[in-house]
């Protein structure tokens, strides 16, 4: 029996930083009423803020609920309010030194945007997030940029060699999470586990970006049963069934 289901959020439970519609808002709910859930996402708490909580009623039920940002380098749970549990921030060094590999790599692998919307590399706390086009393009011009994730790839290719030991994955529709070495959505997973006390052959995990390199990935790798979508539509069919099987 599945005790917990995992989402990514970005392309999965949302369009890439846009808000959970409201069939999206009553799944979530009648799934938290059969099951524990969590979110993974390389999206920062105010994130989660704006595409989730905002858009489901304040309640008990949200108990079952646990959130982490940053690719799992933030863990927040809810008990009458919401309380993060730990963050594993990036040192000034570290921080330094990514930012400085990023803007190398973008140069070398001649991907550099003519028109940004907002800043390209964001500072997370726990992560350093490349958003090809910015942190606010419109979801349209993000849809055509790297749709097939080859651009991404050059410029993950030279990360991966100046980063070593840091773990560099893909997410979203034009961005590229760093997270300290070890530390990605396999370490959220094992962090779920020790938490919730619930075992990974007791979890599924749902995600749009469950190829080597992308930022859902590590959690196949870590044994947890895995469900690739497309879109929110794919997901909403996933809950649905669930809800069916569990309830």
């Amino acid at each position: 029996m599945k005790r917990l289901i995992v989402f990514d959020l970005d392309g999965t439970l949302a369009l890439s930083k846009s808000a959970i519609d409201t069939e999206m808002a009553a799944l979530l709910q009648g799934l938290l009423g059969v099951a524990n859930v969590a979110i993974i996402s390389g999206g920062d708490w105010p994130q989660f803020e704006a595409q989730v909580l905002s858009h489901l009623p304040p309640g008990d039920y949200l108990a079952g609920l646990s959130l982490l940002p940053t690719c799992g380098t933030k863990f927040f749970r809810y008990s009458g309010q919401w309380t993060k549990l730990y963050s594993e921030d990036f040192t000034a060094e570290e921080k330094a030194r990514i930012v400085k590999a990023f803007n190398s790599a973008i140069d070398q692998a001649g991907f550099k945007a003519e028109k940004l919307w907002g800043e390209a590399i964001e500072d997370r706390g726990s992560q350093i997030t490349y958003s090809a086009l910015g942190q606010h393009a419109p979801l349209d011009e993000k849809s055509k940029w790297d749709p097939d994730y080859a651009k991404r790839k050059k410029i993950k290719a030279i990360l991966d060699d100046s980063l070593k030991g840091f773990s560099v994955r893909m997410g979203g529709a034009t961005s590229i999470d760093v997270t300290k070495p070890g530390i990605d959505k396999a370490y959220g997973i094992a962090k779920l586990t020790l938490i919730l006390g619930i075992a990974r052959n007791q979890m599924v995990y749902v995600g749009d970006a469950l190829f080597p390199g992308g930022n859902d990935y590590p959690v196949e790798e870590a044994g947890v049963v895995s469900i690739a979508v497309r879109d929110p539509n794919d997901t909403s069919r996933v809950i649905q069934t669930v809800i069916a099987c569990l309830g």
